[in-house]
């Protein structure tokens, strides 16, 4: 058994109405409750390079390192899941084979990529960021971005330059002040969330969330409440819609009934099918 039935993830990438070629990477698995959205930047493709290797690396990294960790443990070291430690060693491991691919590689220099990530275990879980590819949570009517974008538009709306909607006007919003793959390391910023059946969740590229307010996301998942595909090919069309001047991403994750970790769940088979 795993998180089939009571995870659901749906995602879609659309290379929007004014790029040649798509720079976002998505990937999930369903079983484990996984979910990465990556936003590459670079030259001449190599944004779709970086965001790529991002992707593919925290989705092996994660599908090896979960059958390592055991049932949800906290580690005594940091306070923190294991399954927390994991998905920042991964993105990581990402970070670095980045770097060095962008420095043996004159077409790839300086290239690198913003990525979102999620993981479900135990009636919670761990979302982990660089720059400004972003979460979101939907729980009954109640609509807010989860995570603090890495941008120097975020540090001047931290700093009083700016309100959250004088901001959505501003040049200046996709200034990324962290990236994978730009410096030989980089820190995620992570958090561990509770999670309630009914729970509604939207990793998005900037090309979503710069075009689509946050009202249009929450009424968008509400309209379509019981089908996420329809909810996400709408979402990427009303971004269209209003320009599509960048790739638009999106991932969506819903929590259909509640994934307690106990002997004998979902997960100690899951990792049976590893053995």
């Amino acid at each position: 058994m795993s998180l089939l039935g009571k995870v659901e993830l749906t995602g879609l990438s659309d290379v929007g109405m004014q790029r040649s070629h798509n720079e976002d990477s998505i990937a999930s698995d369903p079983q484990l409750g996984l979910a990465i959205l990556a936003d590459g930047m670079g030259g001449y493709r190599a944004g779709e390079v970086a965001s790529a290797i991002a992707v593919n690396m925290v989705l092996e990294e994660i599908r090896n390192g979960v059958r390592k960790i055991g049932r949800a443990q906290i580690d005594k070291g940091t306070g923190l899941y294991k399954e927390t430690l994991l998905l920042r060693d991964a993105i990581g491991k990402a970070n670095s084979a980045i770097h060095q691919t962008a420095q043996r590689q004159p077409q790839c220099k300086g290239m690198g990529t913003t990525i979102v990530s999620v993981l479900f275990y135990d009636d919670r879980m761990t979302v982990a960021h660089v720059g400004d590819s972003r979460l979101y949570r939907l729980r009954g009517d109640d609509f807010e971005q989860i995570t603090v974008d890495h941008s120097l538009l975020q540090e001047l709306v931290d700093k009083g330059f700016y309100t959250r909607e004088q901001a959505r006007d501003s040049l200046n919003k996709n200034l990324v002040t962290r990236a994978v793959g730009i410096e030989a390391e980089v820190e995620p910023a992570m958090q561990e969330q509770a999670v309630e059946p009914g729970d509604t969740f939207v990793l998005c590229s900037d090309g979503l969330s710069d075009l689509v307010s946050d009202e249009e996301m929450r009424s968008t998942l509400a309209r379509y409440r019981d089908n996420l595909e329809q909810a996400a090919a709408a979402l990427v069309a009303k971004a269209n819609e209003n320009g599509g001047k960048d790739n638009i991403s999106v991932i969506l994750a819903r929590a259909l009934k509640p994934f307690p970790m106990s002997k004998g769940s979902w997960y100690s088979r899951l990792l049976g099918l590893f053995d």
